[in-house]
């Protein structure tokens, strides 16, 4: 099911997508065809760190050592959303 994010799943963006720093904007976005997502700080650390190896657990976990509040339903629902909007993809764990 689209947008089904276990926490044994493995992120990474969508092939035809790209993050970039955006100069102008002073943000990373997201490229797609005929589409961009600016992303906010915290956005743009969660999608670094879906390489595809990491699972969302993984990766909810290492926000946990930069930040002092990290609430896992909150790293899923972000990924959620970009999956629906087939930004990322989740692989099996």
């Amino acid at each position: 099911m689209p947008g089904d994010v276990p926490p044994s799943g493995r992120p990474a963006l969508a092939r035809h997508v790209r993050m970039r720093f955006d100069p102008t904007r002073e943000r990373h976005v997201l490229l797609g065809p005929e589409s961009v997502i600016v992303l906010n700080p915290t956005g743009a650390d969660i999608l670094g760190l879906c390489d595809g190896r990491r699972t969302v657990s993984d990766v909810a976990a290492a926000l946990r050592v930069r930040y002092e509040r990290v609430v896992d339903d909150e790293v899923t629902a972000f990924l959620a959303r970009l999956v629906r909007k087939r930004c990322v993809e989740i692989s099996d764990g």
